[in-house]
């Protein structure tokens, strides 16, 4: 049981519109339907930006400055201008992207890439094992169980069948406690809208049950019910768009209506508060966090059953952040930076939680306690060292006894394991090396290989990676992988993607990606900045990249992007930059302050209107990393970075392909919508600023396969063009 519900949220929502005043000029070179013998890479593809209407008469007031907003109109996502506009801008972003002839081959090499198994952690429930598996190009990963570790597999829920294009997907799952029902969220295109069904696992029936407008919700089994979170039915048309508020905590009955679900924990007094909830694995205690931002929880507990006497505080300041791991007996272990910036694990009396009387079980130290868990009679924890995982075996008493061995620098996922089972289950991944999945043995203390995938027509021992440290321009060392083909020459010519995302506490470690192979295998360079804002270092890391520190991370990035040219790596005219969510932010943000850094810009699902994004959806919720317009000094901070103001008229901006999707409800698409606009008006010389714009997605979680593989296509050829590279393939 892990109550680590603390979300990264970011905004995208809106569709899209038509008109303007103003187009930008075509270009005189035109390629049409030529063949790989004559293509030329870099050479210039003429575009025909679509006319986007300019509203001159719609501004706002921050202390006296008037900033106008003349592309509001695009934020209505349910008018048939936006649908219009969105037509037009994704006609002339296809038609750009056709003419590149490699595209296809790209694609086919995707697929071939793609497919092979890929299997989940396994994680035990009652008697059963389950575990996902996708056999290669499945839209969705299926659900399996077994009886017993070694029992024949057998279908559990297939989220293939949800929909007909496999746009719907499977977003949450909760099992009773007698392993006899299983209760799942669906997501329908991307939102992060859930609905709720429960299915007897005996039977293999669907139950009448339906729980509708969940979100940023778990499933917590108690008795013939659970415990999950929701929010009010939203307006008619604002469902994508309006700001979510009144989140509250509900049980519901099996067989009863949703109606009748009892409210258990609310609070009107605090409308953006959100509330998340577990269960103990021992069905004691009830766990209750709340918050009003991406940092910083309240926690609560209430005894279950008889000895119900309501919820009892634990903390109620908005300090620091508290998830509870598990309980031993009355007592509650609880990962915290409360007085240490890179945790540490307390014990906590449920009969006196008063501060006074926490007990350490694992003090902090220097590097970052990420996670723990309950397994084989032990703690095992795990850490973050230089961008990487580590894995270390505790007593219930906290005291160290051993490391589990790690294959290379890597990242550790999905620990999975009973406190009394001697069995565990890891995943463990890197740049090159395909997320392979281990048992570990408490008994021995060894780990073996259960699952290795079988990725066709690579060999990871062609590549390498290297750690460095560089300098940030206020002297910060800063840590950054590059990945490359062994031999590969360091003459400032070779194809490279820097990438980074420098927030919310979020750490960015080694993940192996089909999509990098095609890049490493055509001789390009990937590269991953671990710049600040993410957590690679703790809390300060967090903070020197925050609110009013905010600057740092995009000075880390280009310095990142200095650090691989002066070391000939790269140069201006082969780096492409990409980031995704608040990542799309700190490309927006490159990119403009330095646009003769880089030749490519990928900004995906981007938060790029900092003047109104707490407006959107969950948007408020991102105030601590951002800081607030309403704020006199924060809003000059604010509008000094916002990308969508900060576009200026007569640059040479990179070829830039922005990315999103129209059921983006976290970073609403109305961000990318503005940013696109403003920069296809302003925008001087032959580089392209085209947007992608999905069609049925959202903010990532959950797209179907076939999509993955498509918009990639997409990506990987206007980046390989634009940096005049030629991709062969047989």
């Amino acid at each position: 049981m892990n109550t680590k519900t603390i979300t990264c949220i970011l905004v995208v929502l809106t569709l899209l519109s038509l008109f303007s005043c103003e187009t930008p000029k075509s270009n005189d070179n035109k390629i049409t339907n030529i063949d790989m013998d004559d293509y030329l890479p870099g050479a210039v593809i003429d575009v025909e930006y679509p006319s986007t209407r300019l509203d001159t008469t719609i501004s706002d007031h921050y202390f006296n400055e008037k900033i106008p907003d003349p592309y509001r109109w695009l934020e209505d996502d349910r008018s048939e201008e936006t649908a219009a506009w969105v037509k037009e801008q994704n006609k002339a972003t296809y038609s750009y992207i056709d003419q590149i002839p490699y595209r296809d081959a790209i694609a086919h090499r995707l697929e071939t890439l793609w497919n092979y198994e890929k299997y989940s952690v396994p994680f035990q429930e009652g008697e059963s094992y389950y575990y996902y598996k996708n056999t290669g190009l499945q839209n969705q990963s299926v659900l399996y169980g077994t009886e017993g570790l070694n029992g024949e597999a057998k279908e559990v829920l297939d989220p293939n069948t949800f929909s007909s294009d496999g746009t719907a997907s499977l977003a949450a799952t909760g099992f009773s406690k007698d392993g006899k029902y299983l209760a799942y969220g669906v997501s329908e295109g991307g939102s992060d809208w859930r609905t709720i069904y429960v299915k007897d696992l005996v039977t293999g029936n669907l139950l009448s049950d339906k729980l509708e407008w969940v979100k940023f919700s778990g499933i917590s089994w108690y008795k013939d019910g659970f415990f999950y979170s929701r929010y009010p039915e939203p307006k008619k048309g604002d469902d994508l768009k309006g700001q979510n508020k009144f989140h509250a905590l509900y049980y519901h009955k099996l067989g009863t209506k949703q109606s009748k679900d009892e409210l258990i924990f609310a609070d009107r007094r605090k409308p953006k508060m959100n509330v998340y909830s577990s269960v103990t694995e021992d069905s004691r205690f009830l766990i209750a966090s709340t918050s009003e931002s991406t940092s910083n929880n309240r926690l609560y507990f209430k005894k279950l059953g008889k000895d119900d006497n309501g919820f009892i505080p634990v903390v109620e300041e908005l300090k620091y952040n508290y998830w509870v791991i598990d309980n031993v007996g009355d007592n509650l272990l609880v990962l915290t930076n409360d007085n240490a910036p890179n945790y540490r694990l307390v014990s906590i009396s449920t009969k006196k939680p008063d501060k006074s009387f926490w007990e350490e079980i694992i003090p902090e130290s220097e590097n970052v306690l990420e996670s723990v868990k309950l397994a084989g009679g032990k703690i095992v924890a795990k850490y973050i060292k230089d961008a990487s995982s580590l894995l270390k075996a505790y007593s219930l008493e906290g005291n160290y006894e051993y490391d589990i061995d790690l294959p290379t620098k890597g990242t550790v996922g999905g620990f999975s394991g009973e406190k009394n089972e001697s069995i565990a289950f890891y995943s463990f991944t890197s740049f090159t090396y395909p997320t392979t999945i281990f048992k570990f043995n408490f008994e021995t203390k060894k780990s073996e290989i259960y699952r290795v995938p079988n990725v066709k027509g690579i060999k990871p021992e062609d590549y390498e990676t290297k750690q460095v440290f560089f300098e940030s321009n206020d002297g910060t060392k800063i840590p950054m992988f590059i990945t490359y083909k062994k031999g590969i020459q360091l003459d400032g010519t070779n194809p490279t993607l820097l990438y980074g995302y420098g927030g919310f506490n979020i750490s960015i470690k080694p993940s192996f990606s089909v999509s990098n192979m095609i890049l490493l295998e055509s001789g390009g360079i990937y590269a991953v900045a671990n710049i600040r804002g993410g957590g690679e270092y703790g809390q300060k890391w967090h903070d020197g990249g925050r609110l009013l520190n905010k600057q740092n991370v995009f000075d880390d990035f280009i310095s990142a992007a200095e650090y691989l040219i002066d070391n000939k790596y790269t140069s201006s005219d082969k780096l492409a930059i990409e980031g995704r969510s608040n990542g799309g932010l700190l490309v927006g943000a490159c990119m403009t302050q330095r646009p003769d850094l880089f030749k490519v810009a990928l900004p995906a699902v981007g938060v790029l209107d900092m003047m109104r994004y707490h407006t959107f959806t969950i948007g408020h919720f991102w105030k601590t990393d951002y800081g607030l317009s309403s704020d006199s000094i924060q809003f000059q901070y604010l509008l000094n970075y916002s990308p969508l103001h900060n576009v200026e008229a007569g640059v040479e901006y990179p070829a830039t392909l922005v990315t999103t999707a129209d059921h983006d409800d976290r970073v609403v698409p109305a961000h990318s919508f503005k940013f696109i606009s403003e920069l296809q008006r302003n925008h001087e010389g032959d580089n392209p600023v085209l947007i992608r714009i999905e069609e049925s997605a959202g903010h990532g979680a959950g797209k179907p396969t076939s999509m993955k593989i498509a918009e990639r296509a997409d990506i990987l050829a206007f980046m390989f063009h634009n940096l005049g590279e030629k991709v062969m393939y047989d």
